[in-house]
């Protein structure tokens, strides 16, 4: 028989046992849970294409601060992070954010609330929609923009009879699709003191039968536009707002809005912080001396969300408008070559005062001719190889001797692959076959320094980056036309367009080290769709949905569920 005290003593021994293995347990699951990292977001179960050097594929990704932590497989990222957030994604398809490297983001919202003529069938169909429009909208000017007289049956410019006589107390202004023509009615052109015979270097102010006609081409176009009452603070506000949510549900999460002036930059840096936008901005501001003054005394501008150091230049018009400068003349037009919008002194003067103080220079440049002019203005200061970075946007029509500019200077041909297969249907009456060859050439302008960076020029062409990538693999416009596609030799691969769309766009923004790709220390800045832009079939690309888009870990849109 045991003793009492034999009896307590073991007991006690027990109670301590037990306190041990408990204290053991709980201690272990401490130390289990304690081995895993905390973070704010974990997306598992997915098709990742990280678009890093290797265009290697992940199945998940952890996020923390609003970057990317580690890429992986889903079962060693779910078993050594504890996220606050857990996502899976079903098998679906995550891309990085989807980067615009050339688009007019104001200019697209302030569309939003004007006359749409996308898509008019003729000049009748013009006026009936902006007559329809001023029905539902009390404004002191009627703006409106999207006609473009190559989709009618009559492919001349109009004329402004109908505006007159509908509108004889209200100016009216009504925008090409690209830009660089309009047409005013003579309550407008009287408000801006136009006259017949009236001219200006760099634009058309057009005349017939000794009456003005209205339409305005290039320069002429800011003698209009210039005293259009620009918007508050409190509609810009609100344009950008609304063009955001567009763009967040197309998957762009970066866009680069080419020429603004330096007032609106404060607008929009305010926006930004206060968390009202959310859209990363990579702007270039406009050729015009107070912006040159603003950022010389500023400095470049840099923000998680803003970036400003660029300048955007016009050397010429639009091939559309015939504005575009060719070496040539036009193929329809003889003796016509188009022009200039400034003289080669002043892109010399502002290629000086860009270089001298390291900002970027992107020029606007359609024809052979301009494009020349700029290249070898660009030489000038570039000198050889470099790392300025300085750009060509559209680069729309070289001649075969200038190619070689872009590799030796490392300038950056800059293009949107939906001005291809919008242009496809007249561009060949504009230029002839011979030139046609070297227009629209975004493969050969690829090679050149193994990189190209892609956009859509929106509201020109539509805000959807997936008829960038179907336009540039496909060479087809929506429609499916034309079988085989346009100069199909000119075609990007998947993997190119893609990196067109984020990595290559970002570094043509001095921007590569922190979006464009799904990497360790970068932004998790990405979309997911419904579907493989890698291998669904080219019928299906334009069906792509975006399911959710994030910026920093934020999801900023998802789609309906229905």
């Amino acid at each position: 028989m045991f003793s009492l005290q034999k009896l307590i003593w073991m007991t006690k021994i027990e109670e301590m046992a037990i306190r041990l293995l408990t204290l053991l347990t709980i201690g272990g699951l401490f130390t289990s849970c304690g081995s895993k990292k905390s973070i704010d977001l974990l997306i598992y179960n997915a098709t990742i294409y990280t678009v890093d050097s290797t265009f290697s594929i992940a199945e998940a990704f952890a996020v923390d601060k609003g970057k990317i932590v580690e890429t992986g497989r889903s079962e060693d990222l779910k078993s050594k992070y504890n996220a606050r957030e857990s996502l899976d994604a079903g098998g679906k398809y995550v891309y990085p954010g989807l980067i615009d490297a050339h688009a007019h983001f104001i200019g697209y919202g302030q569309s939003l609330n004007r006359v749409s003529l996308v898509g008019t069938t003729s000049w009748e169909d013009c006026v009936n929609r902006t007559r329809e429009f001023t029905k539902k909208n009390d404004v002191e000017w009627i703006q409106g923009r999207g006609w473009d007289q190559n989709d009618w049956a009559e492919k001349e410019f109009p004329d402004n009879q109908a505006l007159n006589e509908l509108f004889s107390d209200i100016p009216v202004f009504l925008t090409r699709i690209d830009g660089h023509a309009a047409i005013a009615n003579d309550k407008a052109l009287q408000i801006t003191g136009i006259k017949a015979g009236d001219k200006i270097d760099g634009g058309i102010i057009e005349v017939k039968d000794g009456k003005l006609t209205g339409v305005l081409v290039d320069n002429a176009v800011d003698l209009v536009s210039s005293k259009i009452p620009p918007m508050n603070v409190s509609e810009l506000t609100e344009a950008l707002l609304e063009a955001q949510l567009n763009c967040f549900a197309v998957g762009l999460t970066t866009i680069d809005d080419c020429g603004l002036d330096h007032e609106v930059i404060d607008v929009i840096d305010s926006l930004q912080k206060s968390g009202q936008l959310k859209m990363r901005l990579y702007v270039m501001l406009s050729d015009v001396r107070k912006n040159y003054k603003y950022l010389i005394d500023k400095g470049k501008i840099k923000t998680d969300k803003l970036n400003v150091r660029g300048f955007k230049i016009y050397s010429d018009g639009a091939l559309g408008s015939r504005g575009a400068c060719l070496l040539h003349p036009y193929s329809d037009k003889p003796g016509w070559t188009g022009f200039l919008l400034s003289s080669k002194e002043h892109f010399d003067s502002v290629a000086n005062v860009i270089y001298n103080h390291g900002f970027q220079m992107c020029t606007h440049a359609i024809g052979d001719s301009a494009n020349r002019v700029l290249l070898e203005t660009y030489a000038k200061y570039l000198k050889g190889p470099n790392d300025l970075r300085w750009r060509i946007e559209h680069a729309q029509v070289i001649d075969a001797n200038d190619f070689k500019f872009f590799s030796d200077y490392n300038i950056v041909p800059s293009v949107q692959p939906t001005h291809a297969t919008s242009d496809m249907y007249w561009a060949g009456e504009r230029l002839g076959k011979e030139r046609l060859i070297n227009a629209y050439a975004y493969h050969h302008l690829m090679e050149q320094n193994g990189w190209i960076p892609l956009g859509t020029d929106f509201p020109v062409e539509d805000i959807s980056p997936f008829k960038t990538f179907y336009a540039a693999v496909v060479r087809k416009d929506a429609k499916g036309y034309p079988e085989g596609g346009f100069q199909p030799e000119n075609a990007l691969t998947r993997k190119e367009a893609l990196r067109g769309m984020t990595i290559w766009a970002a570094k043509s923004n001095f921007e590569e080290n922190e979006k464009g790709s799904l990497e360790i220390g970068k932004w998790a800045d990405f979309i997911i769709t419904d579907r493989d832009l890698m291998t669904t079939e080219e019928s299906d690309i334009l069906g792509t949905k975006v399911l959710k888009t994030f910026i920093a870990g934020e999801k900023v849109f998802e789609a309906d569920k229905k």
